[in-house]
């Protein structure tokens, strides 16, 4: 019975080290090989090596060469026009010999116009690469702390079967007593061999979980990965007025938004320009065989508001126009959407975070303290073995759900980051 007793002592002071209400959370393993791993060092690869941020980026490039090209002039044209080619087509023979130089010179403001709307589309593709950033940083927060939980998960699970094997030599010792049968001995074993098939279902979460990280970061999906460092929750500082402010004037997608309104507003304003004619300059060289030589010339402009290609002009102009109504629409759709989003985020924080304090500070302590009592009165013979199993799964399962809760509230702070345009 005194080893009996000894062996209760050292579960029960296990347990009180284990499941102490002080940090539910399990203690970051320093026995392995393993490397630690950090999120911040993750999220500046992604950023570096994903190839959505390098595709987006030379889309980026690309766009901005647009505008050079869009507000230059057209080429220079060169002409050499042979008149009265005498038969025996002698060139040297012709009459006379034109030498022109052709330019075509648009209506004033209407190259830069142009230019202007390439470049606010370079913006707005710059506004995308920086949305994109912001994606795939919530991702990778995202999948790091999907991975935690993994880790976590199976930490629990070998500290349970450890805890298990204690209660299994304790209903042992008791049966080699006579105090208990061996009910109790086979239940303990019974809960042992349970456990151990949970095992490769969290070893492939885990395994899951990895690939994923891997992939967002561009590397091989079977690449190994260090253990995820558990953050330390902080709580949210601003109101969700100040989050809101921030989110309307950071937030990547909102600033393309608005520069999709300016730019379609450009488009329109370069629409009436094409009302106006456009200049045509040719400067002549004459040679002429029989006469003197001389120079000459002509101007050209064309006539856009004739009434066979005015309607043309006219759709482009409404085309225009219905586009800047359609970029403000969704850009206040995007508003609206903004506010409720940071609003529904910091809710699902706030309550998360309520549901954090609640496990850490009544419902684990409670949890084990009915099992401390159920190990005492199964010592005592006054309690069941039943009881003692039912209250070890009860603290598992709230321990997990306090991890669980914990790794959704840094997913949902990710979430709300990504939506500020900012971190936190």
């Amino acid at each position: 019975m005194h080893q009996i007793i000894s062996r209760y002592v050292g579960i029960v002071a296990f347990a009180m080290f284990w499941l102490g209400p002080s940090d539910p959370l399990p203690a970051q393993a320093t026995d392995t090989t393993e490397p630690v791993l950090e999120l911040v060092p993750l999220i500046q690869e992604a950023i570096q090596q994903n190839p959505e941020i390098a595709a987006t980026q030379e889309q980026v490039l690309a766009m901005k060469e647009r505008a050079p090209q869009v507000g230059a002039l057209t080429d220079p044209e060169l002409k050499v026009q042979l008149w009265n080619t005498p038969d025996s087509l002698n060139v040297t023979k012709t009459q006379t010999v034109i030498y022109g130089v052709t330019q075509q010179f648009p209506f004033p403001g209407l190259l830069s116009k142009k230019a202007e709307v390439a470049t606010r589309e370079a913006a707005q593709a710059e506004q995308r690469v920086a949305a994109k950033i912001r994606e795939i940083t919530a991702a990778v927060k995202m999948a790091f702390f999907e991975l935690l939980f993994a880790h976590k998960a199976i930490e629990v699970h070998h500290e349970q079967q450890k805890l298990l094997r204690q209660f299994f030599d304790i209903a042992n010792a008791k049966y080699g007593v006579g105090t208990r049968t061996q009910v109790d001995v086979l239940r303990a074993q019974v809960e042992l061999s349970k456990i151990s098939q949970q095992l490769p279902v969290l070893n492939q979460r885990r395994e899951t979980a990895q690939a994923h990280l891997n992939t967002i970061l561009d590397r091989d999906p079977q690449a190994p990965l260090g253990i995820p460092r558990a953050p330390r929750p902080q709580p949210l500082t601003y109101s969700l007025e100040e989050l809101q402010e921030h989110a309307l004037r950071l937030r990547p997608e909102l600033q393309e938004a608005d520069l999709a309104v300016t730019r379609f507003q450009s488009a329109t304003q370069l629409a009436k320009l094409q009302y106006y004619p456009h200049l045509r300059v040719e400067l002549q060289r004459w040679q002429n065989y029989h006469t003197d030589d001389g120079f000459g010339g002509n101007v050209m402009v064309n006539i856009p508001f004739a009434f066979w290609t005015k309607p043309k002009y006219d759709a482009g102009v409404r085309e225009a126009a219905a586009q800047v109504r359609s970029a403000q629409a969704k850009q206040q759709t995007l508003v609206t959407l903004t506010r409720f989003q940071v609003k529904d985020l910091v809710v699902q924080i706030q309550a998360t975070q309520e549901v954090l304090e609640l496990y850490r500070t009544t419902i684990i302590p409670q949890s084990q303290q009915v099992l401390q009592a159920a190990h005492a009165g199964y010592r005592t013979d006054r309690t069941d073995f039943l009881d003692l199993i039912d209250a070890e799964r009860a603290l598992i399962t709230f321990r997990l759900e306090y991890i669980r809760a914990l790794v959704n509230r840094e997913q949902q702070v990710a979430q709300l980051e990504r939506v500020l345009g900012a971190d936190l």
